[in-house]
């Protein structure tokens, strides 16, 4: 069973990420933000990662960075899901080593078919 975790400091968001995952055969750890989810992620190996951009204590780049910092997320998926659309934020996103970025609101027709496919 492949492990995601989710990260966003809305719970309003974690829980739309979890209902549109569960049930697909993913199990799903949410976490409330990057300090968080960071520690989580070096004491547990994820299969993938989908955080929020702009949270407190590290964002998702931030997050991103650090996470491609450590040799069991070097080929691991990591998505950014965020409001923020601008072009320098992306590039920002794939040089801290974003595998995709997703604008916000999200639905299933678009997360699924993405998690699918980085997953598969």
């Amino acid at each position: 069973m492949k492990r995601i975790l989710i990260v966003d400091d809305q719970l309003v968001m974690r829980n739309m990420f979890k209902s549109i995952l569960s049930g697909q055969g993913y199990e799903l750890t949410l976490s409330v933000d990057g300090r968080e989810a960071y520690s989580l992620a070096t004491s547990s190996v994820f299969d993938m990662i989908i955080t929020d951009l702009h949270m407190p204590h590290l964002d998702g780049i931030q997050l991103t960075a650090k996470l491609r910092s450590l040799q069991a997320y070097q080929g691991k998926p990591i998505l950014i899901v965020s409001t923020e659309s601008a072009a320098k934020k992306k590039v920002e996103g794939k040089a801290a080593g974003a595998t995709g970025w997703i604008v916000k609101p999200v639905g299933s027709d678009v997360l699924l078919p993405v998690v699918k496919k980085l997953l598969a």
